[in-house]
């Protein structure tokens, strides 16, 4: 069973202003779900998708049956892409539009909504961390990695990682290649 949330897209919080990255449209104007989908440069199955998972509703349909989807529904697209580029998987966002759909009051809901973010917030503060410590990482092995150039050409490779070229142990990206006792 697909669940349906009646929820008109342009109610829920933006990460994006409504002229986000040139792609407004003008008021009144309808897409077809293929202009829809080259505007926001998803495929016209992943916008099926989101409509599948309750994300996106066409405001309504043409005569011959096609989908089509109001000014805000850019805006909506956008919207799940940047959640997407945060981490949030479909699921997650779906859950993130009930909560923020379930919600009594918009106090309650806008409440709901930066909880969420600021948990996000904080996961992408620990993950930039981890990033600039396996920069730092990387810099270090580099930086030992080039000096082996100087080395002799008969030194087997077993000795790298005691190097007396350094004078210490090789960082942990180049001694972890030693630590494993070939076959």
């Amino acid at each position: 069973m697909t669940l349906r949330l009646p929820i008109a897209s342009s109610a829920l919080p933006s990460a994006l202003p409504p002229s986000a990255e040139g792609v407004a449209v003008s008021s009144g104007e309808l897409l077809k779900v293929g202009e829809l989908a080259e505007r926001t440069q998803k495929t016209v199955r992943a916008l099926h998708l989101y409509e599948e998972l309750g994300l996106l509703a066409p405001s309504e349909r043409s005569k011959g049956g096609f989908r089509l989807y109001g000014p805000d529904a850019v805006l909506r697209v956008k919207w799940i892409s940047r959640l997407q580029d945060m981490g949030f998987s479909l699921p997650d966002i779906r859950e993130i539009v009930q909560r923020w759909a379930g919600a009594d009051t918009a106090v309650s809901g806008m409440s709901r909504i930066r909880t969420i973010y600021r948990e996000k917030l904080e996961d992408t503060e620990r993950q930039l961390q981890r990033l600039e410590e396996l920069k730092a990482e990387l810099r270090a092995s580099i930086a030992y990695l080039e000096s082996c150039d100087e080395c002799h050409p008969a030194r087997l490779v077993t000795a790298c990682p005691r190097c007396e070229l350094h004078g210490c142990g090789a960082p942990e990206l180049v001694a972890g290649l030693h630590s494993h006792k070939q076959p």
